[in-house]
């Protein structure tokens, strides 16, 4: 059954929303409790920190077959068949309902798509002021792969240490990378700090001891 909130009492409560990015397997996911007042915009910096992507490719939503996002950038190159984009600032997490979906894309070259659920709005004894990441499974692919062909043979490349590509391959991805690696207390803190400018991320996974000094005395 579908529960309906009153606006009063719903802008009181956080939001717990999975986000889960499709077409890989095993799926790479991230359950979020943020603050009801956050808008698209403030969304889509939270789902970047989640799951640690660069944030400079362009991104969208689309709830309802409606297209949401930065509509300046949007509609620069858009032509009269384009559909037309709806202003991101104007949607608040306390306008859903609990039970509903709808899609994230980010980077429109790899065509990154992101299913995100809102599960509940929580009662908490205190609204928070930023977002929290309370679980999560597995690592995004690495920024520009190619989408999910380009993730598949990047996986094969760097599985096989006697493939020709091995070498090049895993000194752009930063020196090592593992499909099932989830940083909790990284995505927890890059979270929180979210909607900060100027805050530095780590770009890459952190690399175990044995890993690291194995990769620096390949270089």
């Amino acid at each position: 059954m579908t529960i309906v909130y009153s606006c009063d009492v719903k802008s009181r409560k956080p939001v717990q929303i999975r986000v889960s990015i499709d077409e890989i397997e095993p799926n790479a996911w991230r359950r979020l409790v943020l603050p009801v007042h956050w808008n698209l915009e403030h969304l889509h910096l939270g789902i970047q920190a989640a799951f640690n992507w660069w944030n400079y490719h362009l991104y969208e939503f689309c709830i309802g077959g409606l297209r949401y996002g930065d509509v300046e950038t949007l509609t620069d190159d858009a032509t009269d068949d384009d559909r037309r984009v709806f202003d991101q600032r104007e949607v608040q997490l306390l306008d859903f309902e609990r039970g509903a979906v709808f899609s994230y894309q980010y980077d429109f070259g790899d065509g990154w798509r992101h299913t995100v659920a809102v599960e509940e709005f929580l009662t908490l004894t205190a609204t928070p002021k930023h977002g929290t990441c309370v679980a999560g499974e597995r690592a995004r692919p690495p920024e520009d792969v190619g989408g999910v062909s380009g993730y598949e043979r990047f996986l094969e490349i760097i599985a096989d240490p006697e493939d020709p590509e091995y070498a090049e391959t895993i000194r752009w991805c930063g020196g090592y990378f593992d499909a099932e690696w989830f940083g909790f207390s990284i995505a927890n803190k890059d979270l929180r700090n979210a909607l900060r400018s100027n805050v530095k991320r780590r770009i890459y996974q952190p690399k175990p001891k044995a890993v690291q000094k194995k990769y620096l005395a390949s270089i």
